[in-house]
């Protein structure tokens, strides 16, 4: 009940009553002068005794909870010696300057909770992934059961576009599986006898059997999700300024007002050096600046979903990289066509070769049959088409037998793979390019081959960072060759490929104990631990997983990776504006304390001075808002 009404009373309605009444009651003050006592007959009582209640109570609470329940030094809080003083100005009655260092508080409060709360979705998100049921094998029949009843040893059956329920080896069959959710490869990695599939990811062609070796809590995505949860539980709330430097103010102020008290004999010189003593515009600095900056961010394109990563982004100095969908688009695109045979233009390789995938489901078949269109090349229907999964196509076009696919399938056909077509290939390979081949009425014709594509900015970017002391890693689970030849591109010379969600979090957790502050760019739900474990994590918004967004700090919306200097920037001028407010703020209270010593300020003028510090610091942060970093 009791935490009911402080809520109620330090939400933002009730701070609005209580601004409204403090107003009233400075009206009457300025009107008859400071030297003059105020008129205040037209109230009943004074106002600020409301504003007192509704700001005072919250305050008060917030204070005796902490000495409660924080454990050692921590007991002493900004809120307890602005309570002091809250106190003080009250026995000697000056309401109007306990109310406006109760509601000063408030304010601080509220901008801090404005700035620090985020939504914590993305774990449910997570979960809904995890598979419900699977269909197991039993003497020769085929059986639907809760994937919680999947046992080891379990010979399941996995149809195409089925989700695979727990971590197993194929036992038969062969097909191509999308594991973007482990990995973030962008293309299906083909799987035959003998290779591992995870829990979470989708059979995408072939039918396949596998035995189940890790089920339950022991699979990928399992572990996955904990990996969430650990991390979530380790991002620790932000902790304001203020309250770490309450250990020393408290003790402070009751000392200096103590020792004026003796050697003035005035109380009213006391309490107004813990009026001002008060750390008001201190707990202003950083919600203040932070909330400006949030707004600067936004009319950019950059969701920013707390403070603490602001903060924390201004001290980062290594970005790790995811790089499907990150560095790159995360779509495939033709990138190179090589007739082979004398005659042959590029035109019309891929016409043939449009031909054959047209019916074809697989992404590398539709992005050839994309590319001709793009070009405008006539698509020629097919006869007769077959698919093998995971190996290639045939199909009749025109009376030509054509083949499509890798090189053990054209081979298993009978055709022959010359040194021609093997240099031809091995420059693709090195780059990290998926390549098909082409082979009409016996003959292979050519080499067609398609790479994921580097975003443009994406060079430039890492220049950029490189010039602000910051360090660029990649880390992802695609191949070695795949990720050298793109890191090359972007100019990034720290790689590490063929990581698992796990092994991601790993190189981060090493970074940290080297002692480096690390940013995680990512757009995958594989990303989505390695977010959460990174000092910050930075998501690709627009086409990056909602889970990716949900467990990121920062989302960018338009997935434009060049923001990413333009955050830095913003980050770094957050720090030094919160920085140069909290040295003014002290500045300012060490000044005012030394006019209350001289007796030159009553609580009500030092109430006013203190009020003045903090709308310099309001001012100072609202400048970032329209300041440019780009």
């Amino acid at each position: 009940m009791l935490k009911k009404i402080n809520d109620c009373l330090a939400g933002l309605p009730m701070t609005i009553v209580a601004g409204v009444f403090l107003l009233f009651d400075l009206i009457p003050h300025l009107a008859a002068g400071w030297d003059s006592p105020p008129s205040l007959a037209v109230f009943p009582i004074d106002p600020a005794w409301v504003t007192v209640v509704i700001s005072g109570i919250p305050l008060l609470y917030l204070a005796v909870w902490r000495i409660v329940h924080n454990p050692g030094i921590s007991k002493i809080s900004s809120a307890l010696l602005i309570s002091i003083a809250m106190f003080a100005a009250i026995a000697i009655g000056d309401l109007f300057a306990a109310g406006e260092v109760a509601f000063i508080m408030a304010i601080g409060a509220l901008l801090e909770e404005a700035t620090t709360n985020r939504a914590k979705k993305g774990l449910h998100s997570l979960i809904r992934l995890a598979p419900t049921q699977g269909r197991r094998i039993r003497d020769g029949r085929e059986e639907i059961i809760p994937a919680d009843a999947i046992r080891r040893g379990d010979v399941l059956r996995i149809l195409p576009g089925e989700t695979i329920p727990v971590d197993a080896t194929i036992r038969s069959g062969e097909t191509s599986v999308d594991q973007s959710i482990m990995t973030g490869e962008s293309l299906p990695v083909d799987k035959s006898t003998g290779d591992t599939v995870f829990c979470g990811t989708i059979n995408r062609f072939g039918s396949i059997d596998i035995t189940a070796t890790r089920v339950g809590e022991d699979s990928s995505l399992q572990k996955l999700i904990r990996m969430v949860q650990q991390a979530e539980n380790k991002q620790a709330p932000m902790q304001r300024i203020a309250d770490r430097a309450a250990s020393w103010l408290v003790p402070a102020a009751l000392l200096i007002a103590i020792g004026a008290y003796v050697f003035t004999g005035h109380i009213v010189t006391a309490v107004t050096v813990l009026v001002v003593f008060c750390p008001c515009a201190l707990v202003l600095a950083t919600p203040t600046a932070i909330m400006a900056a949030i707004g600067q961010a936004t009319k950019h394109g950059v969701i920013i979903k707390s403070g603490e990563a602001l903060e924390k982004m201004g001290k980062v100095d290594t970005i790790a990289f995811d790089k499907t969908g990150t560095l790159t688009y995360g779509r495939l695109a033709v990138s190179d066509v090589i007739p082979l045979q004398p005659g042959m233009t590029e035109n019309e390789l891929l016409t043939l070769a449009a031909s054959a995938e047209g019916k074809s489901e697989h992404p590398l078949g539709k992005a050839i049959v994309d590319c001709a269109q793009t070009r405008g090349l006539p698509v020629a229907p097919s006869d007769a088409f077959r698919m093998e999964a995971g190996r290639g196509v045939y199909a009749s076009v025109s009376g030509s037998e054509l083949l499509c696919g890798n090189e053990a399938y054209l081979l298993a056909h009978g055709i022959h793979i010359g040194a021609p077509v093997r240099a031809q290939l091995e420059p693709l390979r090195a780059a990290g390019k998926a390549s098909i081949l082409v082979a009409r009425d016996g003959q292979c014709i050519g080499v067609i081959a398609l790479s994921d594509v580097l975003r443009p900015a994406a060079r430039e970017m890492v220049s950029r960072l490189r010039g602000m002391h910051t360090d660029a890693v990649l880390l992802t689970g695609d191949n070695p060759q795949t990720a050298a030849y793109f890191a090359a591109q972007a100019g990034i010379t720290a790689v590490h490929a063929g990581l698992l969600p796990a092994e991601k979090v790993r190189h981060l957790e090493q970074l940290q104990a080297d002692g480096h502050t690390v940013c995680m760019i990512g757009d995958g739900v594989n990303d989505a631990p390695a977010l959460k474990t990174a000092d910050v994590g930075v998501a690709m918004g627009s086409m990056g997983s909602d889970i990716a967004v949900e467990a990121a700090d920062i989302a960018l919306m338009s997935d434009d990776i060049s923001k990413i200097p333009y955050l830095k920037r913003l980050s770094n001028a957050t720090v030094a504006t919160i920085k140069l407010s909290i040295t003014l703020s002290m500045c300012i209270n060490a000044a005012a304390i030394a006019l209350s010593l001289l007796e030159l300020l009553t609580p009500t003028t030092g109430a006013l001075v203190h009020n003045a510090g903090s709308c310099l610091v309001v001012l100072i942060a609202a400048l970032l808002y329209d300041r440019k970093f780009t």
